[in-house]
């Protein structure tokens, strides 16, 4: 297979993002860039994951980066024009699968399509045929309760594709699952990634070695030191990771090739500098 790409233009911007809660300085000058990936003869859309020690703010970006929370400074934009982030524009999954457990799994992604300004026809048209993409079909009557936990995940999935058709953030999408299913969601995250070029996933996990086998970059994020190596407070992203260009990224059983530790253990490193 053929594992040549070009980097063309951006796609997602985070530009000198800073945060402060209660006057304590959060995420300082948080820098950061999507670009599109081209592959010829592939539409190859992008995994990033982004990493860092509990406490770091990382769920604080997470929520800008989906236009939930304004920051005190700096933006984000998104799209070929560079639009500005609103709420809507970028699906969220949570870590527990937020689903109206009283709707069906079709009525949940039509009340997703018709908060995002689809005619009630358009959206069941639109749910049903990602639900079926989503290896879903046959489960659209269904409450999510009757649904295993990764039918729920990709059902949630699938409700914010109803209103955002590139971008994707997951918070802890491999959380709590056995080997077995945590290899059919990672799979599963790239299949998906790769049904547009520009569709783009941004996962927040602190599971190393899962982000590295499903990611295409990492985002280490984390603290600067002063020169006594004592933590700057507020975070930014200190290390990016690119994991195409070290070639692990879009080929099968990742965790066989002989770069794939050593990266785990690189990272591992790292998280004791952030």
């Amino acid at each position: 297979m053929n594992y040549e790409y070009e980097v063309k233009q951006s796609i997602l911007k985070v530009q000198g993002v800073n945060l402060n809660l209660g006057g304590r300085p959060i995420l300082r000058g948080v820098e950061a860039e999507i670009k599109n990936i081209s592959r010829p003869g592939m539409q190859q859309g992008q995994v990033v994951g982004l990493l860092g020690p509990s406490g770091m703010g990382k769920t604080q970006l997470f929520r800008i980066m989906a236009g939930l929370n304004k920051p005190d400074s700096g933006g984000v934009y998104v799209n070929e024009g560079m639009d500005p982030v609103e709420a809507g524009m970028v699906g969220v999954v949570a870590q527990n699968y937020p689903l109206f457990n009283h709707r069906t799994i079709i009525s949940n992604l039509v009340v997703a399509g018709k908060q995002a300004g689809m005619d009630a026809g358009t959206a069941e048209q639109k749910g049903r045929e990602l639900l079926k993409r989503f290896g879903l079909d046959g489960h659209e009557d269904q409450y999510p309760v009757q649904l295993s936990g990764g039918q729920r995940q990709r059902a949630a999935i699938a409700q914010q594709f109803m209103c955002s058709d590139f971008f994707l953030l997951m918070d802890e999408p491999f959380s709590g699952l056995d080997p077995l299913a945590l290899d059919e969601m990672a799979k599963f995250i790239c299949e998906m990634a790769c049904t547009d070029e520009l569709k783009t996933f941004i996962v927040v996990t602190h599971d190393i070695d899962a982000a590295i086998s499903v990611c295409d970059s990492l985002w280490l994020l984390g603290r600067d030191r002063d020169a006594s190596g004592n933590p700057i407070p507020g975070a930014r992203i200190q290390h990016v990771i690119d994991l195409a260009q070290r070639g692990l990224a879009w080929r099968e059983n990742i965790r066989e090739l002989p770069g794939f530790h050593a990266t785990v253990n690189e990272v591992r490193q790292l998280f004791a500098t952030l």
